[in-house]
Formats: C-alpha cells, structure tokens, sequence
C-alpha cells in the first residue's frame, strides 16, 4: 500500500472529522473501565447517521457483519472488539494477526461482486478511496447494503471523532471512549517528556527512497505530529507531499532523518548516499526507521505512532 496508504496521493500512507449525528442518540455517562463518569455518546437503535459525503444511512441495530474497506478502519473495528463480526477486508490490512485470516475484497480496486455477496449489515468505506471507488460503492448501495464513508482524518481530533463515530454505528460507544481515553493520555505522556526538552531539532521525513524520494510538507499529518513535539519540519514549505532531490536534502541540512518505508536496508541506505555526509543527520548517527503503519494509520495506534516519532528525535527524553 506504499503509496497508495502512505502518500494519500493514490490513497497508507497514515496522517482528521465526522461531526455525524444520530437522530435517534442521546449523551450518557457511564463509568469507562472504572474511570470518572465521562461524556460518550450512547448508540440508540434505531439509528441515523451522516457520513463525511453527506449520505445519511439509518441502522435499526447494530450491525451483525461488517466489511472494512482500509486498514485504518479495521484496526479501529478490532480495537472495538468487533473481530467476529468482521466478514471482509482490504488486502493489505495486517493489523492485528487476526485480519490477515478474513476475505479479501480487494484493495484500491474492490470487488464489489464479492463484497454484495457477503451481505454485510454494514460497508465502512473512507473517503480517501473515493477517486477510484464512487462507482463501486454506488453499486453496494444499489444493492441494498449501507456504506458509511469515513472522512480522511487529519488530526488526532479528528481521529478521535472517526473512534467515536464508529463505535456508535456498531453500538461500542463505551469501548470507543476508552480507546480515546487510552489514545490521549498516552499523548500527554509523550508530551510531558519531551517538554524538559531545549534544543528544537530540524526533521526530514523519508516516505520513500531514492530515486523518488517523497516528504510530507505542511498540512499533513505528520508535519502536526513534528509540531506536537517541538521539531521542525524542513518540508514545511510546501503543501502535502511531494518529491524532493536529494540535493535539496543536503541543503536544508536536518539534524534528523526519519524514514518511513519498511525496506531491510533503508537506514544503510540513506548513510551510503553521496553528499550525505555533509549532513548533520549523518554525522550524528540521527537516521532512524520507524514503522509506517503506526503514523499513517489514523486508528489507535497514532498515539504509539507519536511516541515513536518523538524518541526518534529526541531519545534523550525518553532515557534512550
């Protein structure tokens, strides 16, 4: 899914969302896993809600079988507890183990015979497939299946807002508001470390190598994760992502490379280039790997993703 996740050009790569509304919810406030009384949504069937296109679909209970159309979604379903009710998934879903033993469906380019013959309850498709999906998805509709499309989040607000939406169309409002619970103080606590830090660090993120190199620029996910943590993006001059010459690397001179690819070698790699070692990256031993998966997945891993991000720029903070 390299690019297609990852780059959101072509829709992984991970980095926000539905303000979708149930006609028929109401706000409760049961304890969430022994926790002070919290604020969750509660998930009332009969039950309409609004998806990030627009379309309303009404759910008269919760939904026995679920077909998740990208990894994020899955994820966030598992977490929910909702393993068994799940009867298709993406190809390229690999998290948790368990997904890799469900159907396939396809990945940009579903099946949508195979999806209608499952006969979901419920289709969770995401609005970063829809340059090449409406049609298909249209079809699903057609035949006579709900597809709830999930906005492409863009911030961990939004990510949790995709938590909370989810678990109330599958009536795990409550399991939903602990996972966003666990997911922000997790957060805070990757905070808290790195506030003791001084020195504001410079940060090149690697998307893929050579011999199209692409960074995430400003307005993605990640440039929001480098800002949450007091690193500088030195892509934050251009919009999204985009390819970069490695001369231009060189130029801007970062004190981190972080690559986010899932290649055996990348960190040799990125050391071996020529002119490289001019950077300060190099010098300082500072280019490190961290797993894809965990910062373009806007699910509950993000959190896990920002602490990895974080002890990658500054290790000191975290006794590394």
């Amino acid at each position: 899914m390299k690019k297609i996740w990852q780059l959101g050009l072509t829709a992984f790569l991970a980095v926000f969302l539905l303000a979708a509304c149930g006609t028929a919810a109401t706000p409760d406030k049961p304890k969430v896993d022994g926790t002070p009384e919290a604020e969750v949504v509660k998930a009332d069937f009969p039950l309409t809600l609004t998806d990030s296109v627009g379309n309303e679909i009404t759910l008269e209970t919760a939904p026995a079988t679920i077909v998740s159309m990208v990894p994020s979604n899955t994820e966030i379903l598992f977490e929910l507890g909702l393993g068994d009710a799940i009867v298709g998934v993406n190809d390229y879903d690999d998290y948790p183990a368990e997904a890799l033993e469900k159907e396939k469906i396809g990945g940009q380019d579903f099946n949508v015979e195979k999806i209608v013959s499952m006969n979901p309850e419920i289709v969770f498709a995401h609005e970063s497939g829809l340059g090449t999906g409406k049609e298909g998805l249209q079809q699903i509709r057609d035949a006579g299946i709900p597809v709830f499309v999930v906005k492409n989040a863009a911030s961990f607000e939004e990510t949790y807002t995709t938590i909370e939406t989810i678990g109330q169309a599958t009536g795990k409002t409550v399991e939903a508001e602990k996972i966003i619970t666990d997911m922000k103080a997790k957060v805070e606590e990757v905070l808290a470390k790195i506030a003791t830090v001084d020195n504001k660090k410079t940060v090149f993120v690697e998307t893929s190598p050579e011999p199209n190199i692409y960074t995430p620029g400003k307005n993605t996910f990640m440039d929001q994760m480098l800002e949450m943590i007091g690193a500088e993006n030195i892509a934050a001059d251009q919009e999204d992502w985009f390819m970069i010459a490695p001369e231009e690397i060189i130029n801007r001179n970062p004190d981190v490379i972080i690559v986010l690819y899932d290649i055996e070698t990348a960190v040799a790699d990125v050391y071996a280039r020529p002119g490289f070692d001019t950077i300060t990256a190099i010098k300082e031993k500072a280019v490190v790997q961290v797993k894809e998966n965990i910062t373009s997945r806007t699910g509950p891993r993000l959190a896990e993703g920002l602490e990895e991000i974080a002890k990658a720029i500054y290790p000191e903070a975290f006794g590394e």
